[in-house]
């Protein structure tokens, strides 16, 4: 049955922009594709989020054509247990790589893909929010509040929203943890080290960026309550208690945000719907897995829409996917449980400690957990 579009993408974030890309390279007709968000593009090239892009990624978006961006480079990933002995570093030099990864903006991205899109023939429907969708044997129907519905042959839903604010999946945690990210400032400043430090709480990563650091700061909700509240000096000074001494003090920060944190996924599937990135796993931010994972996906995904019919590609996408997608699922989940559970007694803890010993000096050990980071799992 002819249908509006082959493709329907909801979700113009970086996943969604990407796997439109991606498909129109790999031969996708771009005039029958439709890319659908609730935002205008003004609001999200605006949006300040730090990101955290690993090389995999860089990579990727080399390819497509959205690279430069403006972005600092992570030649090292410093990883500890604050007041436990034992640490990882994992160095560029050992991967033969001019970065392990990249801090960039949120808004950077979506304008470098969205320039990347712009010069093909996708249809960009935007803001319009999506309010139902429908699904039948030949075609899925997506509903709009104030728009004329629109049918299609694939809806991919690449737009995961907030975890607290998901619907429920089959794999589903609430950590009791809420981030709070802000920039911050420090006056000894270790170039191009990124630190992934886990507390009694949560982890606490701060990352290059500019002429700072982009902290996300996992505590408990009660906790980030009393933080949010604290003025600017009393916060930075809590941080300084939390982190440490290496890179000396903490001088300033923008405004602080908070965000709950949670597991949610592994999404029923069907013929004619099929959820990548955010949308499909919403993860722990812990060594910043979750929009890598998301643009693996939509490399997968394009590679097969490219290749096979509709119901065919989804049936291998979820073959290709389950390796990479169940490690780094598992991987950030142990880590954002094990290392933050303060009713360990001090025996575990110094064993966790001890781990992270280990893991820098054994090398196989060393060369999985990189490159998970980097590149992701391959089946």
């Amino acid at each position: 049955m002819q249908t509006d579009f082959d493709i329907a993408i909801c979700g113009a974030g970086p996943v969604g922009l990407a796997l439109a890309a991606l498909l129109v390279r790999h031969g996708k007709q771009a005039d029958r594709i439709a890319l659908i968000d609730a935002k205008s593009l003004e609001q999200s090239a605006q949006d300040p989020r730090s990101i955290a892009l690993s090389y995999g990624s860089q990579q990727l978006l080399e390819k497509i054509g959205a690279w430069p961006l403006a972005a600092t480079a992570i030649h090292q990933i410093h990883v500890s247990r604050r007041a436990h002995f034992g640490r990882t570093l994992i160095d560029r030099s050992e991967y033969a790589l001019p970065a392990l990864g990249h801090v960039t903006r949120y808004g950077a991205i979506v304008s470098a893909l969205n320039a990347r899109v712009a010069t093909t023939t996708v249809n960009m429907i935007r803001p319009q929010t999506v309010s139902s969708i429908s699904e039948s044997d030949d075609m899925v129907t997506l509903n709009f509040a104030e728009h004329a519905p629109l049918s299609a042959q694939l809806v991919v839903q690449a737009e995961g929203g907030i975890y607290n604010e998901q619907t429920k999946k089959t794999l589903h945690r609430d950590y009791e943890q809420t981030a709070i990210v802000a920039h911050v400032n420090v006056d000894a400043v270790i170039a191009h080290r990124a630190y992934e430090r886990f507390t009694d709480e949560g982890p606490l990563a701060l990352l290059p960026q500019e002429d700072g650091y982009a902290l996300v700061w996992c505590v408990r909700p009660k906790t980030a309550e009393h933080l949010l509240a604290l003025s600017d000096r009393a916060f930075l000074q809590e941080l300084g208690a939390a982190f440490g001494t290496r890179l000396g003090n903490f001088t300033a920060c923008s405004k602080r945000n908070a965000f709950p944190l949670g597991l949610n996924a592994k999404p029923d599937t069907s013929e004619r719907l099929i959820a990548i990135g955010n949308a499909a796993q919403t993860l722990h931010p812990v060594a910043g897995q979750g929009l890598n994972l998301g643009l693996r996906d939509a490399t997968v995904l394009a590679q097969l829409l490219g290749t096979h019919a509709v119901p065919e590609a989804l049936q291998k996408f979820a073959e290709k996917r389950r390796t990479d997608r169940n490690t780094t699922i598992h991987l950030t989940d142990l880590m954002a449980r094990v290392f933050a559970d303060n009713a360990r007694g001090i025996v575990s803890q110094t064993l966790l400690g001890i781990s992270l010993g280990v893991v820098d000096g054994f090398q196989p050990a060393k060369k999985f957990l990189a490159e998970q980071m980097m590149f992701g799992r391959r089946p």
